[in-house]
């Protein structure tokens, strides 16, 4: 990639927006109003906003390896808190993709020096469901459903946060597991059961 392209990129792509609607850059400086909070993977292959279909300004958007929310992570809750607390979305989506080197790499027996405590949180997963992947023979379906899991485990540390907590009891906010499937190009919803979820999480996690 050469860098001075980048820039002639933009200038295209400034023209081609003003020539659509000349207030364009006017009307995006006035401010944001997302409803959604979409946290998905840094993949470079994964652009959140084209998969989706969305213009700017409708989507907050917060990337990392393996779309991760560790309680310790201040950059994820950070984001999690602006989302919910002052941008007041109603939506948070957690959305992993098959083929994750994230998951890839905490699946293999390796020492990856500073990335060792950030896939840890991903071989817990692997190991509250081990019994499960252990049974999978296939080495890509076994990936691909702790690609799964761990979006599922996600949403639950979503969920333990006090602010998804009142969000949902003062506005309905709602969580949701995704997963893009990078061969076709499709998002699958795993449906997760934010309400069941929910419950179980408020006896134990309850912070209100």
């Amino acid at each position: 990639m050469n860098i001075k392209q980048i820039f002639k990129n933009n200038e295209n792509w400034v023209h081609s927006k003003l020539n659509h609607d000349a207030d364009y850059f006017n009307n995006l400086s006035k401010g944001q109003n997302p409803d959604i909070l979409y946290i998905g993977c840094s993949d470079s292959r994964v652009s959140a906003e084209e998969l989706m279909g969305v213009a700017p300004g409708e989507v907050f958007i917060h990337r990392n390896i393996a779309n991760m929310v560790p309680n310790t992570d201040l950059s994820a809750m950070s984001v999690i808190d602006y989302a919910v607390l002052h941008l007041k979305v109603n939506h948070v989506i957690i959305c992993g993709h098959y083929y994750c080197g994230g998951v890839k790499a905490a699946m293999e027996s390796k020492d990856l020096g500073i990335l060792n405590p950030w896939l840890r949180n991903i071989r817990d997963v692997y190991r509250m469901h081990r019994e499960e992947l252990n049974s999978i023979l296939d080495e890509d379906l076994r990936y691909n459903r702790l690609v799964e899991l761990n979006v599922q485990e996600q949403c639950i540390n979503l969920i333990k946060t006090a602010e998804v907590q009142r969000a949902f009891r003062d506005r309905g906010l709602t969580v949701h597991g995704w997963v893009f499937d990078i061969h076709s190009g499709k998002l699958i919803d795993l449906k997760i059961n934010f309400s069941e979820i929910l419950e179980n999480v408020m006896e134990i996690y309850h912070l209100d």
